[in-house]
């Protein structure tokens, strides 16, 4: 029996939620319909380094609902994000990467109530962490928080 050392790591979510945002941003970008991101994402960079650091591998399903899943619901999601942002800004003030995190997160408050509010806000916190300052996190968290606790109380 092989030692815990040498075992496959398990896929993991966190790392699905990075590749998740990442294939957001590029549709955001690009135009790329999310079918076509989730085929490219997994044959050419699901399992690849992210600056030079081999992540577990992600959890390819959950990726693939995340990306399918915002990009469905990209009208809701973005009303939301709008209706908790400062009075007099619109989401094209928004960086890019910032709202990519935002919309992926969104996503999972509204249509994955299996998985704690916390775990949510605390797992996209932390690829918020990977990219920005403390400002643009504290501004991930508020939005999030009060996403959270208008879905949420909903359902």
């Amino acid at each position: 029996m092989p030692s815990a050392r040498h075992q496959p790591a398990r896929p993991s979510r966190s790392t699905a939620r990075l590749a998740a945002v990442q294939a957001l941003y590029q549709r955001d970008m690009s135009g790329t319909p999310a079918e076509r991101l989730v085929d490219e994402f997994a044959a050419w960079r699901l399992n690849e380094p992210v600056d030079g650091e081999r992540l577990a591998p992600p959890d390819a399903q959950f990726f693939a609902a995340l990306v399918a899943g915002a990009s469905a619901r990209a009208g809701e999601i973005d009303r939301l994000i709008a209706a908790h942002i400062a009075e007099g800004w619109a989401l094209d003030r928004i960086d890019r990467p910032l709202l990519a995190i935002l919309r992926a997160a969104v996503f999972e408050l509204l249509a994955r109530p299996d998985i704690s509010v916390g775990t949510v806000i605390s797992e996209y916190l932390n690829v918020a962490h990977a990219f920005y300052e403390r400002r643009d996190t504290g501004f991930v968290n508020g939005v999030l928080d009060a996403v959270a606790r208008e879905v949420r109380a909903a359902a």
